[in-house]
C-alpha cells in the first residue's frame, strides 16, 4: 500500500501548499491558518536517546514539523521526500521536527533505522498544543522564525519540491544568524 500511495505522490497531484514569508494575499497558494502562533505554546518533546526538549527552543529558525507514525501508510509514503528535502536545508536555519505519534517508541526506531532516515525525531510529552492537535495524520506545520504558523497541511504530500524548498529559503531569510 506505501509502494502505491509513494507512486501516487510522485505523480505531483499531491504537493504540499507552500508557506509564504508575508502576509498571505487573496491569490496566496496557501490555505489561511488564521495567524496562530505556535509559541509561546509549550510543546514538551522526547528525544529518541530519551532527553527532554521543547518546541520553543527552536524559536528564531523555520521548523517543518511532521507528525506521522509508522503503522500509518500515507505517513510512510511521504517520508522519502520529507528526508530529501531535510538533506537539502541549512540546518542553521530550518529545523525539522519529526513528531512521531508511535505508541511504542522501538517500532519508530525500528522502521527509521530500516529505512536510513537521518532526521531528527520525536515523541510527545504530553498532549498537543494547538496548532498540532490534528484529528489526522500525516499532519504538517511549517512555523515561521517568529513562531507563526506560515503554513498547514493535514494528509499526504510531496514536500521535496523546487517550489515548497523555494518557500522554505524565503522564510529562512528572516532568520538572524
Amino acid at each position: 500500500m506505501g509502494g502505491i500511495q509513494r507512486g501516487l505522490l510522485a505523480t505531483g497531484l499531491w504537493k504540499a501548499e507552500v508557506p509564504v514569508a508575508t502576509v498571505a494575499s487573496a491569490a496566496a497558494p496557501i490555505t489561511p491558518t488564521g495567524g496562530t502562533a505556535a509559541y509561546p505554546h509549550s510543546l514538551p518533546l522526547t528525544t529518541l536517546d530519551g532527553k527532554s526538549v521543547n518546541l520553543s527552543d527552536l524559536k528564531g529558525k523555520v521548523v517543518f514539523v511532521n507528525l506521522w507514525a509508522s503503522w500509518c501508510p500515507p505517513c510512510v509514503a511521504e517520508m522519502p521526500g520529507i528526508h530529501a528535502l531535510y538533506k537539502k536545508m541549512d540546518p542553521k536555519k530550518v529545523a525539522f521536527v519529526m513528531l512521531s505519534l508511535d505508541e511504542n517508541p522501538a517500532k519508530a526506531q525500528a522502521m527509521l533505522k530500516r529505512q536510513g532516515y537521518t532526521f531528527p525525531v520525536y515523541f510527545p510529552a504530553g498532549p498537543l498544543a494547538p496548532p498540532f492537535d490534528s484529528n489526522s495524520i500525516p499532519s504538517t506545520v511549517i512555523l515561521g522564525p517568529d513562531g507563526q504558523v506560515a503554513a498547514r497541511h493535514d494528509g499526504m504530500a510531496e514536500y521535496d519540491t523546487p517550489e515548497f524548498k523555494a518557500a522554505l529559503d524565503d522564510l529562512a531569510k528572516q532568520v538572524k544568524n
